[in-house]
């Protein structure tokens, strides 16, 4: 162990750990969860503080020398160099002070270290250098932005857009397949396969759509209104410049906030992304439970599409193959909807000046996104591009649906439609068999009226 001093006094911290005081007492007083923030989060960390550095630099807030130490530091922690030195709880400090402390002790020690200094000497300064121009109540919300902004445009857009292209390339591929479709779980009338994967691809699509309408939101950080939203303590166009440093370096469009007040004081960004995420987890849920339905079987259910075999389904039940993709995203949509009522309620919980449930709110959106663009894309590559459709069981089953007997009403008017499907149902015949048999019409015109394909075009068939 080593001793680590701050405003409180002295603190052992772990002779390796590159954390110090603040950092410790945190650990101590949250021994929560085993909920750590993850690598978009440390990364959002990072650069923001080498941008803030080669602005404080440039400004003369810094030493040159230790700006550029901070830099340098920072850009190893963007990298992934030192994750396993950020330690704090999930559940701390509601404004996430533990956690930028947490970023600022990390930075502090690894570019005392690049100086020549010993961990723990503060050679550079956490507060005073690696913090400089800044607080913890608009660092955090920032990352929260910026964290969102990568996770949702490097993971999830991609992930969408290639499995709405999937759904899209299948529906072309089941263009010609023939079914009934399904209304309350009931038989309705006939519908193509590849209507229904269209109607999946388009459920996708709008997810994206939904969910790039607002990263403009997302792009406005916070970053500059320092304790309260004034500023105190930032020179003028720091955050200006950091923020445009920020943009050049990552490549996403952020701007500084409108009002640093609401950026400080409310998270409703946060939560806008989040309902589209659970918009986003719906339609996922939705999908994936039709493909079950669709596949379920293989001899006593639908079993109108065959979904790839990816395991053993029992423990006890040789040859059973269960749906394992569709049952793992519909979890994975039950989890981002329950974050998204968690983030709901920490939006809400904006006091005056500063929200106090950043950190749940941080994870909370986070994990979503990163949950939802895995789901999505497994969901496409072990499921989607491998469904293949039985056609012929599909046809069978169409065949013996009565409600196509809803061609005939423009032509023989309901109630007859009705005699004729009645009597269908009661003697488990086909509709085709039984109008034929009634004489409902000319049997030439009886086809014309029960072609299939036309009644998945629209108008009056026949």
């Amino acid at each position: 162990m080593r001793i680590e001093r701050d405003s409180m006094g002295e603190v052992e911290v772990p002779a390796g750990a590159y954390y110090g005081a603040s950092t410790q007492r945190a650990v101590d007083n949250f021994p929560i969860s085993e909920l750590r923030f993850g690598r978009t989060f440390i990364w959002a960390m990072g650069l923001l503080k080498a941008s803030a550095a080669v602005v404080n630099r440039e400004i003369g807030a810094v030493e040159p020398e230790t700006a550029d130490a901070i830099i340098a530091a920072s850009e190893q922690v963007m990298n992934g160099d030192f994750d396993d030195h950020f330690v704090v709880d999930i559940f701390q400090t509601g404004s996430g002070t533990s956690t930028n402390m947490n970023a600022n002790e990390v930075i502090a020690n690894r570019a005392t270290e690049i100086l020549g200094g010993q961990l723990g000497s503060k050679l550079v300064h956490p507060n005073d250098h690696v913090n400089a121009s800044q607080s913890s109540n608009d660092t955090i919300p920032t990352a929260i932005h910026v964290a969102a902004v990568a996770g949702i445009e490097s993971r999830l857009l991609p992930a969408l857009d290639a499995l709405s292209e999937a759904l899209d390339a299948k529906a072309e591929e089941f263009d010609d397949v023939l079914k009934s479709g399904r209304t309350h779980l009931m038989d309705a009338t006939p519908v193509r396969l590849g209507q229904e994967f269209g109607g999946y691809a388009v459920q996708v699509a709008n997810g994206a759509e939904r969910i790039r309408k607002v990263l403009p939101e997302l792009y406005e950080l916070a970053l500059g209104g320092t304790a309260v939203g004034t500023g105190i303590n930032a020179p003028e166009g720091f955050a200006r410049d950091t923020i445009a440093e920020m943009a050049r370096r990552s490549r996403y469009g952020f701007v500084e906030a409108a009002d640093h007040f609401e950026a400080q004081a409310a998270k409703d960004a946060a939560v806008n992304a989040s309902g589209a995420l659970k918009t986003i987890a719906v339609s996922l849920f939705k999908v994936a439970n039709d493909l079950r339905w669709l596949a379920s079987g293989p001899r006593t259910g639908i079993a109108e599409i065959k979904l790839p075999s990816l395991q053993p389904g029992s423990s006890i039940m040789p040859g059973k193959v269960n749906p394992v993709i569709p049952e793992m995203v519909m979890q994975v949509s039950a989890q981002v909807i329950g974050n998204d009522a968690a983030i709901t309620w920490g939006g809400a919980n904006g006091n005056f000046e500063l929200n106090v449930m950043m950190p749940m709110i941080a994870h909370n959106l986070l994990q979503s996104i990163d949950l939802l663009a895995t789901a999505a894309d497994v969901m496409r590559d072990k499921m989607v591009e491998g469904i293949e459709a039985d056609s012929e069981r599909a046809k069978w089953l169409l065949e013996q649906n009565v409600i196509i007997i809803t061609a005939l009403v423009p032509v023989i008017g309901y109630d007859r439609s009705a005699e004729v499907a009645k009597k269908a149902f009661a003697e488990g015949r086909g509709v085709r068999e039984v109008a034929l048999e009634m004489e409902v019409l000319p049997e030439a015109e009886l086809n014309a009226a029960l072609d299939l394909r036309p009644m998945t075009e629209g108008g009056v068939v026949g």
